[in-house]
């Protein structure tokens, strides 16, 4: 992730497997579903060679005896699966049954995103991953009962914006919204109650990110969820409400539809230049409906995992941003999702519950939510192949120029920075203007700042055609995040864009004149010569 100079400290033994894993799962969020191998028997299976496997990369998690309480279980939200009880949430069978052997393949194979839990599938050879998926099962003795059997879902009927507007309705009776919020991004009015059958708090589902979503971002694989429910969380099955004829299985079908209408129609591709496009104007505040016209761009943040104290578990694991600017001014507008505007009261319950579950190991984490954050860091020049700051706010080699916003207040605080929690703020008038709203579970936040400080201490000069390094940190108050604990970006570049020269559109234009009458001196020459 570090593209700059200096470093960090370093990791213990455990942490960096768990920076491994995270950059793993980004990677797999980001590339999609697979195509699944043909299924194999496991009758044969070497469970020996399956426990020295598992012990090698599965137990720093799960645990030598399978029971989810390994080594890095407490860093971690949710925790690792405890394959001593039995439950599963990734299935095809009915609620309450233990999973198919293709279904503890595919978790092995692709992990589980939203979570610690990577893909193996690139890692480990077929045979290896079957003989851990044998060993696995020992753990329970449920197994011993024989294969369960799938259910019979059925395949999927027509979509279009009718069967959309339908599923939205049967979503609201369902009261789907009570947990993953009207606008479907994990911020209703039970997200922050939530916990699983062990009481470790959970997360509601954010129903717009289906790249996220645990057991796949399809229609058929959402219906999957819908129908089997996920053991051991908050989230039911509904083949009971089908089978009671509360909806019927068409109904279903038409929640999922709606709620993959929710997420893009593919996964965000990550670039690391964000354009700025060259506006006439620059739109008045955070809401203005010209940034609807700017194509976003999207930056993944992961947990700061590297300076003590670390976090595993941030809520932020993205920020979209949109660039523009006029030749004088440059605008950024940056929105993430975060299911809560803190501090707010109704999450003081989920904050007792993550310090509750959460190690302490790098000091007590706070019992009092703090405001959210959103930090933009620039190196303090623009350099062109010279080695960049530490993207952890820098070090004290290499500072860098950090615009902090809070919600404490709605203010945007300028300063310096030589790590993380080091903060320095500027003296004088902020050149930094900015506005924020907070709205159904995302924040959205406009920065606008002079291309050319008058105050070159201010940060780098901004210059149409020119490229400007920019890293972002994010933090929820309401999950006990703050100036340390939180997530991190990598460095990206904001290019703005220089003016279309009127070369560009004069010569067009000259073109076809010259062309027309080249044309016409052309059937000229070609009437005398006809002529007697």
């Amino acid at each position: 992730m570090n593209r700059g100079g200096g470093s960090g400290e370093r990791y213990p033994p455990m942490a960096a497997r768990l920076a491994t894993w995270g950059r793993r799962l980004t990677f797999l969020a980001l590339a999609g579903a697979v195509p699944l191998p043909a299924p194999r028997s496991l009758d044969a299976q070497d469970t020996d060679r399956g426990k020295a496997l598992y012990d090698k990369w599965c137990a720093g998690c799960h645990g030598e005896t399978g029971a989810g309480d390994g080594e890095g279980a407490a860093f971690m939200l949710p925790r690792p699966r405890d394959f001593t009880r039995g439950v599963y949430q990734i299935r095809t069978t009915a609620s309450g049954e233990l999973p198919t052997d293709d279904d503890l393949r595919r978790v092995i194979d692709q992990g589980m995103p939203g979570t610690a839990m990577p893909g193996w599938r690139e890692k480990l050879p077929a045979g290896d991953r079957d003989a851990v998926l044998a060993y696995i099962k020992t753990f329970s003795r449920f197994f011993q009962r024989g294969a369960p059997e799938p259910l019979d879902l059925g395949s999927a009927p027509g979509g279009g914006a009718a069967a959309v507007a339908e599923g939205r309705q049967v979503f609201e009776k369902l009261e789907c919204f009570k947990c993953h919020g009207p606008a479907g991004r994990g911020d209703g009015s039970s997200a922050s109650t939530l916990t699983d059958d062990w009481d470790h708090p959970v997360r509601a589902a954010d129903l717009t990110r289906n790249w996220r979503f645990n057991g796949g971002g399809t229609v058929e694989q959402i219906y999957a969820r819908l129908r089997t429910g996920l053991d051991g969380t908050p989230m039911p099955s509904f083949s009971d409400a089908v089978a009671s004829n509360v909806v019927t299985e068409e109904q279903l079908w038409r929640v999922a539809q709606y709620v993959r209408s929710l997420s893009p129609g593919r996964a965000p591709e990550v670039r690391e230049v964000i354009r700025a496009a060259l506006a006439t104007q620059l739109p008045a505040d955070v809401g203005d409906s010209a940034w609807n016209a700017v194509e976003p761009a999207y930056v993944p943040l992961v947990g700061q995992i590297i300076a003590r104290p670390r976090w595993f578990s941030p809520t932020v694991d993205g920020v979209w941003v949109q660039a523009l600017h006029d030749g004088e001014r440059l605008a950024l507008r940056l929105v993430w999702h975060d299911p809560s505007r803190s501090p707010d009261p109704a999450w003081d319950e989920w904050l007792g519950r993550v310090a509750a579950t959460m190690s302490d190991a790098d000091g007590a984490l706070p019992t009092a939510q703090g405001p959210d954050r959103l930090h933009v860091q620039l190196p303090p020049e623009a350099p062109i192949g010279v080695e960049l700051p530490y993207f952890l706010s820098g070090n004290a080699r290499s500072p860098v120029v950090l615009w902090a916003w809070s919600s404490d207040g709605d203010r945007v605080a300028e300063g310096t920075a030589r790590g993380l929690d080091t903060f320095e703020p500027r003296s004088g008038d902020g050149t930094v203007a900015h506005s924020a709203r907070y709205h159904e579970g995302a924040w959205q936040l406009q920065l606008v700042r002079a291309l050319a400080p008058a105050d070159s201490a201010r940060g780098p000069r901004f210059a149409p055609g020119t490229s400007v390094p920019i890293a972002f940190f994010a933090a929820d108050g309401s999950n006990g995040e703050g100036t340390g604990r939180g997530a991190v970006s990598a460095w990206y570049a904001i290019y703005l864009d220089v003016p279309t020269p009127t070369r560009v559109y004069v010569m067009p234009v000259v073109a076809i004149l010259v062309t027309a009458g080249l044309g016409v001196l052309v059937v000229r020459q070609a009437q005398r010569q006809q002529k007697p």
